[in-house]
């Protein structure tokens, strides 16, 4: 092969299909869904093999910037962080990738790869990628195509033509999701699954979104242009990003190109697209039963548990999902979970803040859980990282009382500086300046109790912070 590929890992987007697990606050993307490892981490170490791939671009946005960060230093892997400043679609992201691959090699090729999706096969994946970047360095942009197994409505299809290389062919045409009947036909007929991960010649893919997408192209080059760094993390700026105009790539290029190929990608894919594929995907009981945490099942059978806390019990039920989480329980049948999108609508149209958010926040110094909530008190359970520190902040509408019951929490209070220990506690009035860090080697865990006459996050009043959120 001419090239390594150089791997772009989007992880920006944020999906409603697994609520109430995935949502908002946190998306799908970084939640492990099968084993210990998020969907994001396991795309990591497919696109981490040193003979075919250079080190990655990771494509995400303000919001899930340490997110991103503390999941890669999980994996030891290093990785360009890049952070648009508002979301245009995926064809200003394709762009900014390009421009920045371009700057690292002008003869770059470039690899396309989704947070979100599963692959189970991980040599044969990059086998796959191996074939496409050898298509790509001839001057094409590589689609990865799925071999159907069975008659998906919900994927668009690509119709392959004549071979150009090693298992490589053009692309006849681009399909769009169709009925049933037209899927079984695209079944015998030897259509792929359009994967949405691809591999591209940065040169040809820079010309042709010049070509057909000078609204992408020309703002997203200057943005990447004027791009500074912050904490490590590369910034588009904000003014020349949004004034991209918000397209999918597929839209922009792929169905226009005179040089799109597909290569087949035969390592076990999926976009784990809801519950009914998380339940395809995991290891089952002697039933067909898939359990994730404290869940029992008597008389059924092709059931999905995921429970984090409470205790789940299923009778005489099958094929029935139960999803629940701290503040929210989803139940549907397998054959339904389709409808899961649909029903998250509903909840956020009745102003439901469960839609969205979780109890638990993550925060660059670590998170936050909410565990009680009245008209004039709050209680929160805080863990703070080592070397985390909370922003120096007051408030002007509540106190707060601190209570450690794990580490050690060095505490600023105005002009004190406070040592608080396991099992003691200090009041921080309403209007003082304050500040926390945990010193130590393990964490910080607390309990937070604010009682005052407003409790909303908008109350912090940031006067200094090391992630700079002032």
């Amino acid at each position: 092969m001419p090239s390594k590929i150089i791997p772009v890992v989007m992880c920006g987007g944020a999906g409603t299909r697994l609520w109430p697990v995935s949502r908002d606050s946190m998306p799908k993307q970084f939640i492990p869904l099968l084993g210990q490892d998020s969907t994001f981490q396991r795309a990591m170490r497919l696109v981490s093999d040193p003979s075919v791939f250079e080190p990655a671009i990771v494509i995400t946005n303000t919001e899930y910037r340490f997110t991103v960060q503390e999941q890669l230093q999980a994996l030891g892997i290093t990785a360009q962080i890049v952070l648009e400043p508002s979301r245009r679609d995926s064809a200003a992201a394709v762009a900014a990738a390009t421009e920045l691959a371009l700057a690292r090699d002008p003869k770059a090729v470039v690899g396309v790869f989704a947070a979100d999706h599963v692959v189970q096969e991980a040599g044969l994946f990059v086998e796959a990628c191996r074939k496409a970047g050898v298509a790509a360095a001839d001057g094409r942009i590589v689609t990865i195509g799925i071999p159907p197994t069975h008659p998906a409505t919900g994927y668009g299809y690509i119709r392959p033509g004549d071979e150009i290389g090693e298992d490589a062919r053009q692309v006849a045409a681009f399909v769009e999701k169709p009925d049933a009947a037209r899927a079984a036909q695209y079944l015998l007929d030897g259509y792929f699954w359009n994967s949405g991960n691809f591999i591209f010649d940065a040169v040809t893919m820079q010309a042709e979104l010049a070509a057909f997408a000078p609204e992408v192209a020309a703002p997203v080059a200057e943005a990447v242009a004027a791009a500074r760094t912050d904490l490590g993390f590369l910034r588009l700026d904000e003014n020349a990003f949004g004034a991209a105009q918000k397209i999918s790539i597929d839209y922009a290029v792929m169905e226009r190109t005179s040089k799109a190929a597909v290569v087949p990608g035969r390592f076990g894919w999926s976009d784990v697209g809801g519950w009914s594929a998380v339940w395809d995907l995991a290891e089952k009981d002697a039933s067909g039963n898939v359990v994730e945490g404290r869940g029992y099942v008597l008389e059924g059978s092709g059931n999905l548990i995921r429970s984090e806390e409470a205790l789940v019990a299923l009778i005489g039920l099958d094929d029935v999902a139960v999803i629940a989480t701290r503040d929210a329980v989803l139940v549907t049948p397998r054959a339904k979970a389709d409808k899961v999108k649909e029903m998250v609508a509903l909840i956020t149209a009745a102003g439901e803040s469960e839609a969205g958010a979780h109890r638990e926040i993550q925060r660059p110094w670590g998170k936050y859980l909410s565990i009680d909530m009245g008209a004039r008190h709050q209680v929160k359970r805080i863990t703070v990282k080592p070397g985390g520190v909370l922003s120096l902040q007051k408030h002007h509408h509540r106190a707060e009382h601190w209570v450690v019951v794990r580490g050690t929490a060095e505490v600023t209070r105005n002009d004190e500086t406070i040592m608080v220990h396991e099992n003691e506690s200090i009041y921080l009035p309403i209007g003082c300046v304050h500040r926390m860090a945990n010193p130590g080697k393990i964490p910080l865990e607390l309990i937070e109790v604010q009682v005052g006459s407003y409790l909303g996050e908008d109350d912090i009043i940031r006067i200094e912070d090391i992630y700079k959120r002032v």
